[in-house]
């Protein structure tokens, strides 16, 4: 009679493949349908259990295959006019503190980037690893920026898209057209579609959600070093109540917008 393996070693097998990257995913897909093959036999319940659970996970991931597949619908429809469609979004626009970021990515076609999102949807290991996926993988990115003082002076609305404009304008190559989420960018000379809740429906703009969030995140835990007490790390500008009660007591820091904290100061 042939020895089973041990219950341990099958579920080591299971580890070795859900330790696959998030880019191996079809690879992923195909050793978990042949693990459940090979061991369906096998009657022990901890192997059922084990099996269950992969079975489980194969149908998670196809599933959010075409979940993403689904976010591609803006890039198609325009794919065949336009060679390099980008997405803008940005993140900083409520903080009390701290730059408003925007990001323009241009991915290639058809690339399917498992877990893309909008940011605020992925958890913050989640938005580090597809950052640097977005990074590698990108037909170009680029970041733009405005500072607190230059938000008190034009506003956050123009700052806002004038970054915005700044990040598309800086790509390389050249975008020929900007799915944008929920307006379009004033005074930018290029086609634009401006998409409801667009970075939860267009991948080019989950994509550049999730540049613009990992950038400015990291951005404020330098200042949380640089101006200890107002809990920037944890807070990233945003007026929770304790960096309120922070301002407060210690007053403003360089980096406050002073338009914005007015009524705490």
């Amino acid at each position: 009679m042939e020895k089973k393996i041990s219950i341990q070693s099958v579920k080591d097998e299971y580890k070795s493949i859900s330790n696959l990257g998030i880019m191996d995913y079809d690879l992923e897909i195909a050793a978990l349908d042949e693990f459940c093959k090979k061991h369906d036999a096998d009657e022990r319940s901890g192997v059922k259990n084990i099996l269950a659970s992969a079975e489980k996970r194969k149908n998670q991931l196809e599933k959010e295959i075409e979940r993403v597949k689904s976010m591609m619908t803006f890039e198609n429809k325009y794919s065949d006019e336009y060679k390099f469609i980008c997405g803008v979004d940005e993140v900083g626009r409520g903080p009390l503190a701290g730059p408003i970021v925007t990001a323009a990515v241009i991915l290639p076609p058809g690339l399917v980037i498992p877990y893309l999102n909008d940011s605020k949807q992925v958890n913050e290991k989640r938005r580090e690893e597809l950052y640097d996926i977005i990074m590698d993988k990108a037909v170009a990115v680029c970041v733009g920026s405005k500072t607190e003082k230059e938000i008190d002076e034009m506003g956050i609305a123009v700052a806002d898209s004038a970054a915005m404009r700044d990040s598309v304008l800086g790509l390389e190559p050249k975008a020929d057209m900007v799915l944008v989420d929920a307006f379009k960018i004033p005074e930018l000379d290029l086609k634009q579609v401006a998409i409801v809740k667009g970075d939860t429906l267009s991948v080019s703009i989950a994509a550049a959600s999730i540049v613009a969030k990992v950038t400015r995140d990291r951005l404020m835990d330098e200042y949380d070093s640089k101006y200890p007490g107002y809990g920037f790390a944890s807070n990233k500008g945003y007026g929770s109540a304790a960096h309120i009660a922070a301002i407060k007591e210690m007053g403003p820091c360089a980096i406050h917008r002073q338009s914005f904290i007015k009524n705490f100061v």
